[in-house]
């Protein structure tokens, strides 16, 4: 009786597996078209993909860093408007390749790049412009610069408030070399605005949190001066 028992157990669970099997054959065949379609989305997305990046990015990627390379060596010279629109050689200015290789990582460098120099220029608004464009996620130093830039900008424009705004951002993300220095300007704005309390912090935190910067002398004294007024 037993061995009866098992023997069915056994064909009840071939006739599952058939049903099953038959289950998803007919599903399949109902949704083929469905099926088929997904899998060739699939393969048309991932290949656009593909070509996209190494047919179309890359290469333009490579062009873009030519040009930056006349470009940068400009801004190193403090050649800033020849750095913007003509580096000589025939190479693109930071102006042309953010207008000609966008999406690239060098188009959004340019956008960096770009903002100092009008910053330097003394042409402040588009200074801002284009440093709020130029996208330093991934690099706490970058974004650090970024917006010590624009708080710069927006000092030389006198609006003292978005300027200490900006320099608060950028002492926040900063490293030790430009946290304090960041600082610094900010206590040194506060402190020309009348804020004793905001000069103060500021010149505190650099005392305690980096007390082996360029900025901690002049900041002990500044601690000194504003605690005896």
């Amino acid at each position: 009786m037993a061995r009866r028992r098992k023997v069915k157990e056994k064909d009840e669970t071939l006739v599952d597996i058939v049903e099953v099997k038959g289950s998803l054959e007919e599903s399949f065949a109902n949704n083929k078209m469905l099926i088929l379609g997904g899998i060739a989305a699939l393969i048309l997305l991932v290949g656009g993909y593909m070509f996209y990046k190494y047919g179309v990015v890359e290469p333009r990627a490579e062009e873009a860093q030519t040009s930056m390379f006349r470009a940068e060596t400009q801004f190193a010279r403090d050649s800033f408007a020849l750095a913007l629109e003509s580096p000589g050689g025939d190479a693109e200015g930071f102006l042309d390749i953010i207008e000609n290789y966008g999406g690239t990582k060098q188009a959004n460098l340019a956008k960096y790049y770009a903002g100092v120099s009008y910053l330097n220029l003394g042409r402040y608004d588009e200074a801002i412009e284009y440093l709020k464009s130029f996208d330093a996620s991934g690099s706490a130093v970058m974004s650090a610069m970024k917006n010590g830039a624009i708080g710069d900008a927006h000092s030389e424009n006198q609006n003292w408030d978005a300027a200490m705004s900006a320099y608060s951002s950028a002492s926040k993300g900063g490293d030790e070399f430009s946290a304090p220095y960041y600082l610094n300007k900010l206590g040194l704005l506060k402190k020309r605005q009348g804020d004793t309390a905001g000069a103060l912090a500021a010149f505190k935190q650099i005392d305690s949190k980096f007390p082996n910067s360029t900025e901690a002398r002049s900041a002990t004294r500044y601690i000194t001066l504003l605690e005896n007024m």
